[in-house]
């Protein structure tokens, strides 16, 4: 086993110092995460269907003409993407992990759905001038470190017509405490989310309140001793750090939305704020 690995990764890392592996290009891993984005019952990937729904139809009272052209970042299996289409719009999802593209181009064949999927990384957009609207949800702007965080603004507003809205949610300042306490467990599974063999896992989750960030840190340990660190650096944000952070950005008309999900845990209901930017 390398221990000096071991021992570095049970250390507190410095904030936004990255882990060594990736899961939504691991092909066992994004295959189980696949699973998990398609269990209606759980938050855990994509948000529970009520949610979907909820967030689906208030998306849909910025469309304001049939046929909008629908950016879907970070799409996943189609979940958002799917509904929109039904509701007549042009849409297109660019994910990360050719699983759930490959699974989302598959569903919207079998339904006859017109959807664009593009398997690629957002923070890489060339698109200019093409959408009437681009979305960002399930709170995936929190988790972009702050240089990848100016990017994606960068390119969703190169990516809007004049006057097209960006939609996002983030997680908020409210219940911090309980929604970002630092704990550290460890499990051991003959066969689970990480590996198909025996591996033992280490989870940890450290606050940095300065930067008004927390890391979900997971370390995993193969029989072989290998070591692998996943590191999920998960931001909270208060309208006024938004309208900071858009109006930088060249954003106008900015709003934020309370209450617009189900209380169904700490990640959604009043924990999640949604915003509306126009791009100027």
């Amino acid at each position: 086993m390398n221990t000096d690995k071991l021992e570095n990764a049970v250390k507190r890392p410095r904030v936004y110092e990255k882990g060594d592996s990736i899961m939504w290009t691991d092909e066992y891993v994004s295959k189980k995460l696949l699973e998990i984005h398609l269990d209606p019952d759980t938050d855990a990937a994509s948000r529970r269907i009520e949610s979907v729904e909820k967030t689906v139809e208030f998306i849909s009272g910025f469309c304001h003409k049939p046929g909008m052209k629908i950016l879907d970042l970070g799409c996943g299996p189609g979940l958002y993407a799917e509904r929109l289409a039904r509701h007549g719009h042009n849409v297109t999802g660019i994910d990360f992990s050719s699983n759930s593209i490959s699974y989302a181009k598959n569903y919207a064949e079998s339904e006859n759905l017109r959807i664009d999927y593009v398997c690629g990384n957002y923070l890489e957009l060339d698109y200019e001038n093409r959408f009437d609207l681009v979305m960002l949800i399930y709170a995936d702007f929190g988790v972009l470190l702050p240089d990848e965080r100016s990017k994606v603004l960068d390119n969703v507003h190169k990516a809007l017509k004049p006057g097209g809205i960006f939609i996002f949610d983030v997680i908020n300042d409210k219940n911090a405490d309980s929604k970002f306490a630092e704990y550290r467990t460890w499990s051991f599974e003959k066969s689970g989310f990480w590996k198909p063999e025996p591996y033992l896992e280490l989870q940890s989750g450290i606050r940095y309140p300065e930067e008004k960030v927390f890391l979900k840190q997971h370390t995993v340990i193969d029989s072989n001793g290998q070591v692998r660190d996943y590191r999920f650096w998960v931001h909270h944000f208060s309208p006024d750090d938004m309208n900071r952070i858009l109006s930088a950005a060249n954003f106008t008309d900015i709003s934020h939305f309370e209450n617009i999900l189900p209380a169904t845990s700490l990640w959604d209901g009043e924990n999640i704020t949604f915003y509306k930017a126009v791009k100027n």
